[in-house]
């Protein structure tokens, strides 16, 4: 099933410690860091340095799609500290990157599917938006060291007779494009899984009685059960599958993905990734 194949690739991936487009984030940066704004390594020419604004949409800035309907990775929100109108885990961690880069950072929000089409037609250079790795993704581009875990849970009505292990009896709501919804079409079959535009509209249909369950990252399914008490929502008991989230590249720019993985790596080594992710999502 690919669920259980998702999580041994997971398991594999952390432990050979490579890039997310075969492994798990490295905490450790490369002995030697040139300035990323103006140049970055470039594998193909030995070692020699890259400019960096060749491999950008747009010299000096470095452009971000995004699925702001996705919390606490990334949502619309009003108040102090918000940036282009967004905030969340990767609105902050882009900013991050951006800064060690020495850009100015541009988000695009948009349709989840819309946001990784963005970095194949190149007019985003990358993209964040609790994305994780999958095999057929890393056909069409290329992922950066990997950031966070992520748990996908599933969401049920109280007194609900799903549990995990007939899950794939019932009706499922998931996100299109999104590998909850990969993953429930193949193990279960495209007759139980309907695809939305975004999870708050697969949770209102939880509600509704429409669908049976909702299959969805763990952060933004706590999320949707807090933001609605009255409906008597909850959370099964464990993971569904845990997955690797990781920011994606146009496939092949090498010069970009070495790039932004320095300064992801040095953000992790610091500790600043796992500020700004406890920010948002406190331990139990």
């Amino acid at each position: 099933m690919k669920k259980f194949l998702a999580m041994t690739l997971a398991l594999a991936m952390s432990l050979s410690l490579a890039a997310c487009g075969g492994g798990a984030a490295s905490s450790t940066p490369s002995a030697s860091t040139p300035d990323a704004s103006t140049s970055a390594p470039d594998a193909s020419t030995g070692g020699e340095t890259a400019d960096l604004s060749e491999a950008l949409v747009e010299p000096g800035k470095l452009i971000m799609s995004t699925n702001a309907a996705f919390p606490p990775y990334e949502m619309v929100a009003d108040g102090e500290g918000v940036y282009q109108g967004l905030e969340g885990i990767d609105v902050e961690i882009a900013l991050a990157i951006a800064d060690k880069l020495g850009l100015e950072l541009v988000i695009d929000d948009m349709d989840f599917d819309a946001a990784l089409m963005a970095v194949q037609n190149n007019s985003a250079d990358v993209m964040l938006a609790g994305l994780s790795y999958s095999e057929d993704r890393d056909e069409v581009v290329d992922f950066t060291d990997s950031y966070a875990t992520g748990i996908q849970s599933v969401i049920v009505k109280e007194g609900s007779d799903v549990t995990m292990d007939n899950v794939g009896e019932y009706l499922i709501g998931t996100q299109r494009g999104t590998t909850g919804f990969q993953y429930a079409t193949g193990d279960y079959g495209e007759e139980h899984v309907i695809g939305y535009d975004n999870g708050a509209t697969a949770v209102q249909e939880l509600i509704n009685g429409t669908i049976d369950a909702v299959i969805i990252d763990n952060a933004p399914a706590q999320e949707y059960v807090a933001a609605n008490p009255d409906a008597g929502l909850a959370l099964l008991d464990g993971a569904w599958v845990e997955e690797d989230y990781c920011a994606a590249v146009d496939e092949g720019n090498t010069v970009l993905l070495e790039a932004i993985n320095t300064a992801l790596n040095e953000l992790i080594s610091d500790g600043t990734v796992q500020t700004i992710i406890d920010k948002y999502i406190t331990a139990e």
